[in-house]
């Protein structure tokens, strides 16, 4: 697919995180990330969000996302590959990724669409 102007800036902007990127396939432009507190069991909201972009890559893994984050330098980078488990739960996208030891559940709430969109 062809980018526009900005989708153009956002790709070089996400080259110059990983230079193996070189497709977006979607974008959600407002994502915050959540995180399940087992403690307490409630979800709470991380100090990660902004624009969510789906891509492919060069190298492996073909896939991943990343939340490029408006609140501070700090970006969420996932690969995508057999270790993620999602679960659409609207307008939730729940996920855990079982290369962490932690166990944590993470989620992302997509806000002003659907998430079965992005």
């Amino acid at each position: 697919t062809a980018l526009n102007a900005a989708g153009l800036r956002d790709l070089a902007a996400l080259q110059r995180q990983d230079p193996y990127i070189n497709n977006i396939v979607d974008v959600a432009s407002q994502v915050a990330l959540y995180t399940f507190n087992n403690e307490t069991n409630e979800w709470e909201k991380t100090e990660i969000e902004g624009t969510l972009f789906v891509y492919t890559r060069l190298a492996s893994p073909k896939h991943g996302f990343t939340i490029m984050n408006r609140l501070s330098m700090e970006n969420l980078t996932e690969p995508i590959t057999k270790d993620l488990d999602f679960q659409l739960q609207d307008p939730f996208l729940l996920y855990r990724n079982a290369r962490y030891d932690d166990g944590l559940r993470r989620c992302m709430m997509v806000g002003g669409g659907d998430v079965g969109d992005v």
